[in-house]
């Protein structure tokens, strides 16, 4: 069975950190591009952060530059996303996703072109 698991998530203090895993089973990640997402209650979609498969890029919304990152363990095949200094805003459901996909482009970076996806874990920020 293919499929992505996502864990990590929990209640932590604003300036908190937490670490995120997806973890794969059935398929390879090293092969695939993987994204990290997250929905806040009535909002839209937000594309958190992206890593190619191709050179190992990373791309991150300009909302969590410089306190997430994004990284691959290929022998655990697991894609990890550190977030430090949370603030209240970064309360959501995290999604990730892996897709075969060329490159990051914006549309990779909105969702668009993944192949799997995680069933979401739950982060909250607050005191």
């Amino acid at each position: 069975q293919l499929q992505l698991v996502e864990s990590g998530g929990g209640l932590v203090q604003p300036g908190g950190s937490l670490r995120l895993s997806c973890a794969a089973s059935g398929f390879t990640l090293d092969y695939y591009a993987i994204g990290w997402f997250r929905q806040a209650p009535g909002k839209e979609r937000e594309g958190v952060s992206c890593i190619s498969s191709s050179d190992g890029s990373t791309y991150y919304a300009d909302s969590v530059k410089g306190r997430f990152t994004i990284s691959r363990d290929g022998a655990k095949n697991t894609v990890y996303l550190q977030m430090n200094s949370l603030k209240p805003e970064d309360t959501a459901v995290y999604y990730c996703a892996a897709g075969a996909l060329g490159g990051i482009t914006i549309a990779t970076m909105n969702g668009f072109g993944y192949d799997y996806w995680g069933q979401g874990t739950q982060v909250t920020v607050s005191s």
